[in-house]
């Protein structure tokens, strides 16, 4: 037997088959990861931004990733190279471009158009305040050291310009700490951008005129007289206290916003607690009042507990339906006492003729779903008439809508301290409520019936249904544009995305382009029918491309079969093993449940339809096997042949078993014949493999092919042989040249048929077309450590002797296949760790790795194969989460035809609308001039309409000097720092005395900006000469007595000589200490010389991929 075996070996290798002319065997050129389609917000989201013209919502992450939200279930997915999270998120309104800055300090710019970045513009300090001027590619950049510096994006060259307009901290004049870092910068509104408020860490705050380049206002410092104090923490309306003066401390700033449309109120937040609104008008002192008073500040208190949480977010938005111009509500995250529940507050505000009759009107806490994040409010600027909504980020990624109406509508209600809850964003594709339990990606023949049939069911589906909130309300985001229209008459189904669910309801969606769909939903429960159906978690699903019927198995053994295409046909089947009823439901458009099968009070572990949908298969998990008439709806029959319980099942049709390779009990005649069988392979969780007649349900061998010991079964995959037609006359040769018989235990494999049986022949020959050849098929056995190939006719023997073994390193979960030109060439595993590896078949050779780490910045979870899913193209979709991605793997397959299919993020058309409105209003101001606002300020109804121009004009004034703050920014070169007079020049020289060692050093600035700082320290210093604080600085004329007190030097002769011989002795250290510093900034910079030589040689021999 020994000799034998090997005599075949050396017989196999000096003849070896030729290779398959098509090339069957992978390589890595031919694998390409892509992300196709991602929905849902990830775990990870840590951060909010809105462009109120677009209507588009971007969620930044942890880990890199951008993700953008539209209407029409529009979303795209950006991914950073950098594995970084996002400190700052902002669109460039209406502009297409999206702004980030990590925390690595790496500004990037991301083109929604093309989904990547642009450019980025890596910061050498630390990043701690950023804003973008509205309507323009200005963008202000605090940081650690108190600078703002000014950057521009130039669209046309797609680059980020550092611009040379920058403020120092040291232009504000005052007693600003060194380091002191910019917490806030905020452009103040209907400024036409001329005016930016700067806030550093201290609580010192400035409004600064770009123009002029000088302080407009100065808030924050210690003594102010504290006008008002608005207690929010009484119920019903506030009162407002008796004036006090108050002695502020140094406060550090926490949040800051505007609380008024026109910018003269702020709103300011600080660690302690504390709100303070400062009154940021430059208004002059009224009649009687005096110049030195204070400027006027409200101090507000969400508790009044001496530990309060410090005040992180403050936002605001006006109220538009208010007669009163000043109204509006302030969102409030912290402030509260510390332990308190954690909730958003949102301040009903009224303040009708400025900062001194504020009050505070109502309360209204915001219940959360999770630990906060981030928070927007979408007042959008063209659509003031409509109630602002809130969207409020909590982790992990679950984002909650507030509408403003239902805050306006508690307010009414005068409820006493009342909270409320927000509206989960409804997810296009759900998978965390209801739980998602599995899925399956299924493509269908675009030139067949069911794709036409289900184009018509998309047709009425979108016809007829807008995305709508759980509360009926519309979704405020309704940005971007589909490249498609499924109304179109010529509009085909090709795939379809199928989602069972824990509550047994099941949803399908057209996943024919990058944008999903909802085609129809299946509640769980079937309405009409009387009998009484226990539905429970699905866990197996199959559909039926040729005659669109989905069966849908659940953990308690229920099998549902649907019909998705219309039909008049309205019976329902209600089958069990002891009864068959029959029942008629009311006509109704859209799928209808045909029939429901309850046999076993098991969980359905497997589903297959075979006989182009006339009969369908289902395995359960008790190791029962049940084949169903889809005619009749009856059971053909219930077999209990199986004492394991099954974990896959596969049906192969019409397979002609040759020979004896069917019978395991032959006797060795000559006399055998040619088999058409039915055949279902079944695999166990304990990794055997039965063969069964799916015609009778028996067992072709009486014992199964059974590994040499048990192992954890993954799948099984029955595949054909893509080798076995090239080599099939070298099979031939081979074959009948071996004159030597097989032992019983391993029969020869007969490719000849035998004539003398003519009715096997008539079968084969009316059905060689369809028919599969036991000898084309091999069987794959996927296990938790090993891969194992087995030839089909060695599984139908149960013979456990494998072609081809492979140990795995990783414990495996899932696998696919894959095929590329009608032959499967790959195989797909998914390991516990997170790892993806994409084998050639039927050799198993490793061709590629990855992660999914890498491609979608997963952690690989517990159970999460169970929601995979793949098709024979190469597509896979995963869940984590609230995610869903397609990911497609080959790359010579474009079935989602990207990019040309990709919805566009940014709407073109209502850009152009949008400049096109703002261009009109400018033109139309310009002719009205001032008179319309007279007019409007004596007629008491334009109040209103006023109110509702304001976020309109606000625009124009944006868009038009965009134009201006270039000339600023870049073109205007004002006059550097002031320059010494040239009579003290030419008087001056270098003391050894004037020069300083090992004194810090301060970093001086050329900028224009200086200017106002200089002229007043220059005005101190000339103040402190002639000895005057303030008063007239006239010369007058001093006694001789005075300048002798002043100047004279105390002591004698004697002591005169000590002194100048002292100063000699320290000026002789002084140069000694200024040579050793001067000797070592030459070896110093020898050093660094020679350093420099090195790189440059190390960098010479470098290719330039290696740099």
């Amino acid at each position: 037997m020994l000799a034998k075996r090997l005599f075949q070996k050396a017989t196999a290798k000096h003849h070896p088959p030729p290779h398959s002319a098509g090339g069957s065997c992978l390589t890595s050129e031919d694998v390409d990861f892509r992300i196709n389609v991602h929905y849902g917000i990830p775990a990870t989201a840590s951060i909010l931004a809105f462009d109120p013209i677009q209507n588009l919502l971007a969620v930044g992450t942890l880990d890199g990733r951008i993700k953008v939200i539209g209407g029409d279930n529009i979303e795209g997915l950006l991914i950073s190279p950098k594995q970084l999270p996002y400190k700052y998120l902002e669109f460039i309104h209406n502009e297409g471009f999206l702004i980030s800055v990590t925390t690595d300090n790496s500004i990037q710019v991301w083109n929604l158009k093309s989904r990547c970045i642009a450019c980025s513009l890596p910061w050498e300090s630390n990043i701690t305040a950023f804003s973008i001027i509205s309507s323009s590619g200005f963008m202000y950049v605090g940081d650690e050291f108190g600078v703002i510096s000014v950057v521009k994006y130039d669209v046309e060259n797609a680059e980020l310009l550092r611009l040379p307009y920058h403020i120092p901290s040291e232009a504000t004049g005052f007693s600003v700490p060194f380091h002191q870092p910019v917490v806030g910068v905020l452009p103040q509104p209907c400024s036409s951008g001329k005016r930016v408020l700067i806030a550093y860490e201290s609580g010192l705050i400035i409004l600064w005129d770009v123009l002029e380049a000088q302080i407009v206002i100065v808030r924050g410092d210690k003594v102010l007289q504290l006008k008002n104090e608005v207690d929010s923490t009484s119920d019903g309306d506030s009162t407002l206290l008796h004036d006090a003066s108050h002695e502020l401390e140094e406060k550090e700033i926490s949040a800051l916003c505007w609380a008024s449309c026109d910018g003269s109120i702020l709103a300011v937040g600080y660690i302690d607690g504390d709100i303070l609104f400062w009154n940021m008008s430059p208004s002059l002192p009224a009649k009687g009042q005096q110049s030195g008073l204070p400027d006027r500040v409200v101090k507000l208190q969400l508790s009044s507990a001496e530990k309060r949480l410090p005040v992180i977010v403050l936002q605001w938005w006006p109220n538009f339906k208010s007669p009163r111009d000043g109204d509006g509500q302030l969102l409030i995250y912290g402030g509260d006492e510390i332990g308190s529940e954690e909730v958003l507050t949102v301040l009903t505000l009224e303040w009708s003729s400025g900062i001194e009759t504020v009050q505070c009107v109502s309360r209204v806490d915001l219940s959360l779903s999770g630990s906060f994040a981030d928070v927007v409010i979408t007042a959008g600027t063209m659509r003031s008439e409509k109630n602002a909504s809130l969207f409020i980020l909590t982790n992990p990624g679950q984002l909650q809508i507030f509408d403003g109406a239902d805050l306006s509508a508690t307010v009414l209600q005068q409820e006493k301290k009342p909270s409320v809850s927000g509206i989960d964003f409804p997810l296009v594709v759900p998978t965390v409520n209801p739980l998602i339990t599995v899925a399956n990606l299924f493509c269908l023949p675009v030139d067949g019936d069911s794709s036409k049939a289900l184009a018509e069911v998309a047709r009425i589906r979108n016809g007829s249904s807008t995305q709508k909130l759980s509360g009926g309300t519309s979704c405020p985001l309704t940005g971007g544009v589909c490249k498609y229209l499924s109304s179109d008459k010529d509009y085909r189904v090709a795939r379809v995305y199928v989602a069972g669910y824990h509550n047994g309801s099941v949803h399908i969606w057209d996943a024919t382009y990058p944008v999903l769909s909802s085609l129809c939903v299946l509640q769980n429960e079937m309405k009409g029918v009387n009998a009484a159906i226990s539905i429970a978690s699905v866990s197996k699903l199959e559909l039926c491309i040729h005659t669109l019927r989905l069966a849908v198995g659940d953990e308690c053994g229920l099998v549902r079969v649907y019909d998705l295409r219309s039909s008049e046909e309205t019976s329902f089947h209600f089958v069990t093993e002891t009864k068959h009823e029959v029942q008629q439901l009311v006509q109704d458009e859209g799928p209808i449940c045909r029939a429901a099968f309850s046999f076993v009070n098991s969980q359905v572990q497997a589903l297959k339809f075979a006989s182009s949908g006339a009969k369908l298969a289902a395995g359960y998990e008790c190791g029962r096997i049940v084949v169903l008439d889809m005619n009749s709806f009856s059971a053909m029959f219930l077999a209990n042949s199986i004492s394991c319980p099954i974990s896959t099942m596969s049906v192969i049709c019409d397979i002609v078993i040759h020979g004896h390779a069917g019978n395991t009990n032959h006797s060795g005649s000559k006399g055998a014949t040619d088999q058409t069988k039915n055949l279902m392979f079944i695999l166990t969780k304990d990794g055997a493999i039965y063969t069964v007649d799916a015609d009778s349900g028996n067992l072709i061998s009486s014992r199964p092919m059974r590994l040499n010991r048990n192992r954890t079964a993954v799948s099984m995959h029955v595949i054909e042989n893509s080798r076995r037609d090239s080599s099939a006359s070298f099979e031939r040769k081979k074959q009948l040249s071996s004159k030597d018989e097989m032992v019983s235990s391993e029969p020869t494999q007969d490719i000849s048929t035998n004539g003398n049986d003519t009715s096997g022949t008539e079968f084969q020959s009316s059905d060689n077309k369809s028919s599969q050849h036991l000898e084309d098929l091999l069987v794959l056995l996927c296990c938790k450590d090993t891969l194992c190939l087995y030839a089909a006719k060695s599984i139908v023997q149960g013979d456990d002797k494998a072609t081809s073994k492979i140990k795995l390193a990783k414990p495996c979960c899932w696998t696919t296949t894959v095929m590329n030109d009608d032959r499967f060439c790959g195989l797909v595993l998914l390991y516990q760790t997170g790892d993806i590896e994409i084998r050639s078949l039927p050799n198993l050779e490793l061709v590629k790795e990855n992660t999914i780490m890498s491609l979608l910045r997963w952690n690989f979870k517990a159970n999460m194969e169970r929601t995979m899913s793949s098709t024979d193209t190469g597509h896979l979709t995963l869940v984590n989460g609230s995610e869903l991605v397609f990911l497609s793997i080959l790359s010579s397959e474009n079935d989602y035809r990207i990019p040309e299919s990709l919805p566009s993020l940014h709407d073109e058309v209502l850009a152009a609308a949008a400049r096109a409105a703002i261009s009109y209003s400018l033109k139309h101001k310009k002719k009205q001039g001032g008179g319309h606002r007279i007019l409007s300020g004596l007629v008491k109804g334009f109040k209103k309409e006023k109110k509702l121009n304001q976020a309109m004009d606000f625009a124009c004034t944006s868009e038009s000097c965009s134009s201006h703050l270039d000339d600023i920014f870049t073109r205007i070169r004002l006059p550097g720092p002031p320059a010494t007079s040239k009579d003290y020049q030419e008087a001056a020289e270098l003391d050894i005395d004037d020069i300083e060692i090992d004194e810090p050093m301060h970093l001086s600035s050329n900028s224009s900006h200086e200017v106002q700082y200089d002229k007043r320290e220059n005005t101190k210093d000339r103040q402190k000469l002639f000895n005057d604080e303030g008063g007239d600085i006239k010369p007058r004329l001093r006694t001789q007595e005075e300048i002798l007190a002043t100047y004279r030097k105390a002591g004698d002769a004697s002591s005169v000589a000590e002194q100048a011989r002292n100063k000699l002795l320290e000026r002789q250290e002084k140069l000694q200490r200024i040579s050793k510093q001067t000797e070592d900034l030459r070896n110093g910079a020898e050093d660094f010389a020679s350093l420099a030589n090195e790189l440059v040689k190390v960098m010479e021999n470098r290719k330039w991929w290696q740099i």
